[in-house]
């Protein structure tokens, strides 16, 4: 393949600017703030999930605080009337009388031990209700970590789009002005030899591979003509020759 020592030289402009273009994908991909909204992100998944075990277990406790306080409140509904009973004297009877004041006392000995659950099951709930209260506030707290990364993320992202833009508009009128023969040629090196497709050959050594060439490749390159598209034995690569590739 023939193509203009010029247009040999624009190879290297687009190489630069795919290089740059690579650069800047690269950087967006491994963004500091990838790893840090993933680890905010896997803490406060793990933090939901307390969150509302702790939701569900304060739950529990206000429908068992609720029953215990009812049946409470039926032993004392039925306790007062039975001291209403006795009270009134309506009963006369001595061994009814008997039976009702033990009754009374049996009742309120339920009662006793009735609010004693309640007392505990009200404890339970505050404790609970303490750690769903701060279990609340590190959520929100990770939650806003959260959102303060991916905003520094998205805008560095964007500047990084931005930055991208302008580089493959360069690219792209760089890459107008080669011979569409030369540039496919380039294409297809660079996307075979990991995104370099052609490389300076400086002082008899190939900025692709980094190898020197042999001095009969250098001596098949120095007698070729200006215009010929040469190529580095070692890499492929398109080898674009300058006043400093020591030929």
């Amino acid at each position: 393949m023939n193509a203009a020592p010029a247009d040999q030289i624009r190879l290297l402009d687009v190489q630069a600017l795919d290089v740059r273009l690579q650069q800047l994908a690269h950087k967006r991909k491994s963004l500091p703030e990838h790893a840090e909204i993933e680890a905010l992100t896997k803490d406060l998944t793990q933090l939901r999930d307390l969150l509302v075990a702790a939701q569900t277990e304060e739950s529990d406790c206000g429908r068992e605080q609720t029953k215990a306080e009812q049946d409470v409140d039926q032993v004392r509904q039925r306790a007062a009337r039975d001291q209403q009973r006795l009270d009134s004297g309506a009963v006369s009877s001595p061994k009814d009388l008997e039976n009702l004041q033990r009754e009374i006392v049996s009742l309120a000995k339920r009662q006793g031990d009735l609010e004693e659950i309640v007392l505990e099951v009200m404890e339970r709930r505050e404790s609970v209700q303490e750690r769903l209260a701060e279990l609340t506030e590190r959520v929100a707290a990770v939650q806003t970590k959260v959102d303060d990364a991916t905003a520094r993320r998205d805008a560095a992202q964007a500047e990084l789009d931005s930055e991208s833009a302008t580089v493959a508009k360069e690219r792209e009128l760089v890459a107008g002005a080669i011979p569409e023969d030369l540039l496919k040629l380039y294409d297809r090196l660079r996307e075979k030899q990991g995104g370099v497709g052609a490389a300076r050959l400086h002082q008899r050594r190939c900025e692709g591979c980094r190898l020197e060439l042999d001095i009969t490749e250098v001596n098949e390159i120095r007698a070729a003509a200006p215009d010929k598209v040469v190529r580095c034995e070692n890499c492929s690569r398109i080898l674009v020759r300058t006043s400093e590739s020591g030929l």
